[in-house]
């Protein structure tokens, strides 16, 4: 065994990839790390390829990290764009080693306060590489929950759209770079 081959210390709910499905990986089951990335493990078992969540990580193993955002709100509670914009830089799709920002996945990100002083909510609206792509709830729910770890944050609405297609000309230099493509 390598160090990248591990055995499930304990039961534990993965995703599936690429239908997105949620499914049961039992203790002893025995995984090897594809990539480790913005919290996430990606695991190849007998029985096909998973998504293990960051909170998960010490039945792999590893330690767990704590994901609490260290950012100062802005005037009236608001949360920093740039906190927001750091945390969907923690989202990857679990097939491509660069996160949804330097993809070119995000659109547009907004923030709009909330009435009667409940906090502000987070807007974003991204796609995805391809519209089969089956792990779109699991990575629009990731974002979703890294957002809302940002101070000033009580709600986030992350929502898929195909409108304007993706291409490859919407990465970033950084993305091109890590993906090879310059």
């Amino acid at each position: 065994m390598n160090n990248r081959d591990r055995t499930l210390s304990r039961d534990l709910t993965a995703t599936q990839i690429p239908s997105g499905d949620k499914t049961p990986l039992p203790a002893g089951t025995h995984v090897m790390i594809h990539q480790t990335l913005g919290g996430a493990y990606t695991v190849q078992t007998d029985f096909g390829l998973f998504r293990i969540d960051g909170k998960d990580g010490d039945a792999l193993g590893e330690e767990v990290k704590d994901n609490t955002v260290k950012a100062a709100t802005l005037d009236g509670g608001a949360p920093d764009p740039e906190a927001i914009w750091a945390q969907l830089r923690l989202v990857f799709d679990p097939e491509i080693p660069v996160n949804i920002v330097d993809l070119g996945l995000v659109y547009t990100m907004d923030v709009e306060a909330l009435p009667e002083n409940a906090g502000h909510r987070v807007n974003v609206a991204m796609t995805l590489t391809a519209p089969g792509c089956g792990m779109g709830p699991a990575i629009a729910e990731d974002a979703k929950s890294k957002i809302l770890l940002v101070p000033g944050v009580s709600d986030a609405d992350v929502r898929i759209t195909w409108d304007p297609p993706w291409n490859q000309q919407m990465i970033s230099e950084e993305g091109k770079m890590k993906l090879g493509l310059v």
